[in-house]
């Protein structure tokens, strides 16, 4: 029987990772969300709290798949205090994905946004000569940095990471680092999610290059199918129309970068 991916699937967590102090991988079996594109996502319902979307994280197991979530708010909070052999449901995938470029790529991840930045690893060809950039505040809170070695032993490449603190890495925002290295090499194809404020300076640095562009957005959704409207940045759902946009789309968009939505609906300065 065909699964409905609009209704519920019941999965029992098999192993939790503490990636940092405030951020694990609770890992699952589940052959749908195992072969997901990068760029799409589920809604994650945490039973007697809410649900909420989540990028799916890889695992190197066949057959099974992850979240990786940053304790935060009640949500978050609640899925992040999941143990092994209890349960949450999961329906989706929803969202569109990325286009693969090849040559010379730059992916730059901050925090949970470099959950997609993994699975998109997985889709490159071995030809590809990749640069990951991992933006964090602190030591403490780098994670993924050997495991995108490990998925790139085969390429040509470099996973480089910045601090904010200066605490490990390259010091100041990932940002800055991203500026570096488009002043000193062509790149054919940039891809970012994270905090929206570096995806926005990631693209308006790369698009005023003239270099192929994409994010990944993050955004409120309370349906993940494009009813409720929680997640629109001008025009666009991100759920439906997104979560990837590429990079004169979004430079177009007054919202993106700018502004943001609150649980109300209320637009909000970043």
């Amino acid at each position: 029987m065909q699964r409905n991916h609009n209704h519920p699937t019941i999965v029992t967590i098999e192993k939790v990772i503490d990636e940092t102090p405030t951020v694990r991988t609770l890992v699952f079996s589940d052959e749908v969300m195992s072969n997901i594109l990068p760029g799409q996502f589920a809604m994650v319902w945490i039973p007697g709290i809410n649900e909420l979307p989540m990028s799916v994280m890889i695992s190197q197991e066949f057959g099974k798949a992850a979240f990786t979530v940053r304790q935060h708010g009640p949500a978050s909070t609640g899925l992040f205090n999941i143990k092994v052999g209890e349960q949450i449901g999961i329906r989706g995938p929803y969202g569109n994905s990325f286009d693969l470029k090849e040559g010379k790529l730059l992916l730059v991840g901050g925090g949970t946004g470099l959950v997609p930045m993994m699975r998109l690893l997985t889709f490159l060809k071995p030809t590809d000569n990749v640069t990951v950039l991992i933006g964090a505040k602190s030591k403490d809170e780098v994670f993924f940095e050997d495991l995108a070695n490990s998925l790139l032993k085969n390429n040509i490449h470099q996973v480089i990471v910045s601090t904010d603190d200066d605490s490990y890495g390259q010091k100041g925002f990932v940002t800055d680092l991203v500026e570096k290295l488009l002043n000193e090499t062509r790149f054919d194809a940039v891809y970012t999610c994270g905090p929206e404020i570096m995806m926005y300076k990631t693209v308006h640095s790369a698009h005023s290059r003239g270099i192929f562009v994409q994010a990944s957005l993050e955004r409120m959704m309370k349906c993940g199918v494009g009813i409720c409207g929680s997640c629109c940045v001008g025009e666009d759902l991100v759920c439906k129309d997104g979560t990837v946009f590429d990079g004169q789309h979004l430079l177009s968009n007054k919202e993106f970068g700018h502004f943001y939505r609150n649980k109300a609906g209320v637009l909000e300065n970043y």
